[in-house]
């Protein structure tokens, strides 16, 4: 039998939904009119005002964010409410070294970790359950977000973060774990190591995972389930928006569900802007309908996927979204993290490197891995040895610092990286996904 979180809400008619989704955007355009003048001045440049959105349907005459509006605006121009309000940051990388900052009031922390607490109810969880939560905490989104989740469920609630894996197994057994969250390629390797120790699905507590951050493929969830005995369930986020809980699977895992009565979700041509009707495949762009410190309006996400209305054996009436099959602009996510080739450009030109080099990202044992390759200049170019490792350790520890995670840094002869007429080669991927 399928649990609710929310029941009322999940379940909500949808011409209720339209109701409370049309006097929401009513509310939050009259929030960002008057409390956000970066947003008011781009409604102005449109020659709108916030009579000019009286529902959904009107939606489409507003101004779109993106990634470039919120480096923009860095740290507070996107703010909403006054620091006082607002009780925490979350925080993201951003393009240039710039992070993306989000502030939250209490009420969003609230409304967000009752999204969280939707996608554990979906996934089985009860007041019974043990919840190990194995994602980052501090500044990322993840931790935080299903920790907060679990606690409105009522779960006994284990907050690990990420790593020391030997101790993640040991809690996990020793106090019976039945869910786990944390990113898909981390479930993979707990899985791995479980293995090794000689553990197989019957001796292992869990009956189910949430795993999100990164994009996994049908494959890796068959894999996981196989070798812990559990069911994997997807949700999605950004940390722009609040985090994780945007969206997440039910029991029919037949995409993921939307919370429309926060999120309001749209499907638009990434080189036109034009929005496309239900069941086409284009970008991903949310609007925030209650959110009080960070009130993103049409925040295009760049992930490229499809919205379904057909109904759900699970009984939720929330529109769904397929899984991101693709980004509409260069960003990639390795091992959770959003990486942009722009960053690494960035510190190899503040180290006096030409801007040739290759990112060569791959999975093996289930877990991401990350090399980038860098042409020396004639003048730098050197043979010895010592020199060109403690080269690469520098540009190790800066890409380190840029970025949060570890690439391996291999340096290489002038003109050995094979260059293009048109647009270079900057990323190989070679993850099956």
């Amino acid at each position: 039998m399928e649990r609710y979180y929310q029941p009322e809400l999940e379940c909500m008619p949808r011409e209720e939904m339209i109701q409370l989704q049309n006097q929401r955007l009513k509310q939050q355009v009259r929030h960002v009119w008057e409390d956000v003048p970066y947003y008011r001045k781009k409604m102005e440049a449109r020659g709108l005002t916030p009579e000019d959105i009286q529902s959904i349907d009107d939606l489409h005459k507003l101004p779109f964010l993106s990634k470039d509006d919120l480096r923009e605006a860095y740290p507070y121009g996107l703010l909403g409410r006054p620091l006082k309000d607002c009780v925490r940051i979350q925080s993201t990388s951003g393009t240039t070294g710039k992070r993306v900052v989000a502030f939250y009031t209490q009420k969003d922390i609230d409304l967000w970790e009752e999204c969280c607490a939707r996608a554990i109810v979906a996934a089985g969880g009860t007041d019974e359950d043990v919840c190990q939560v194995s994602y980052g905490y501090g500044l990322f989104t993840g931790g935080p977000g299903l920790n907060g989740g679990s606690h409105k469920v009522g779960c006994l609630t284990i907050p690990t973060s990420s790593g020391n894996t030997d101790r993640q197994i040991m809690f996990i057994t020793d106090l019976q774990a039945t869910i786990l969250c944390c990113t898909p390629s981390y479930a993979a390797y707990l899985g791995e190591r479980m293995k090794e120790m000689g553990m197989g699905p019957d001796d292992i507590p869990l009956k189910a995972g949430i795993f999100g951050a990164e994009a996994w493929s049908e494959e890796m969830r068959r894999d996981i389930e196989k070798t812990m005995g559990i069911k994997a369930y997807d949700i999605y986020g950004l940390t722009e928006l609040s985090g994780p809980g945007v969206s997440f699977e039910c029991s029919a895992q037949q995409g993921m569900h939307i919370n429309e009565d926060h999120f309001i979700a749209e499907i638009i041509d990434p080189d036109t802007g034009e929005v496309l009707p239900e069941g086409e495949q284009g970008e991903l762009v949310f609007t925030s309908i209650d959110k009080e410190a960070f009130p993103l309006l049409r925040y295009r996400t760049r992930d490229i996927c499809v919205l379904t209305r057909e109904k759900c054996p699970c009984g939720r009436t929330h529109v769904r979204m397929r899984k991101p099959r693709g980004r509409s602009d260069d960003m990639l996510i390795i091992r959770g993290v959003n990486v942009f080739p722009s960053q690494i450009e960035t510190v190899l030109l503040n180290n006096g490197y030409a801007a040739n080099y290759q990112i060569i990202v791959d999975r093996k044992d289930n877990t991401d891995t990350f090399d980038v390759h860098v042409e020396m200049t004639p003048e730098m170019f050197t043979d010895n040895l010592s020199e060109v490792s403690a080269m690469q350790k520098k540009l190790v520890d800066d890409l380190r610092s840029m970025l949060g995670i570890k690439a391996a840094v291999t340096l290489v002869a002038p003109k050995t990286i094979a260059r293009s007429e048109g647009k270079a080669v900057r990323v190989v991927d070679r993850r099956k996904l």
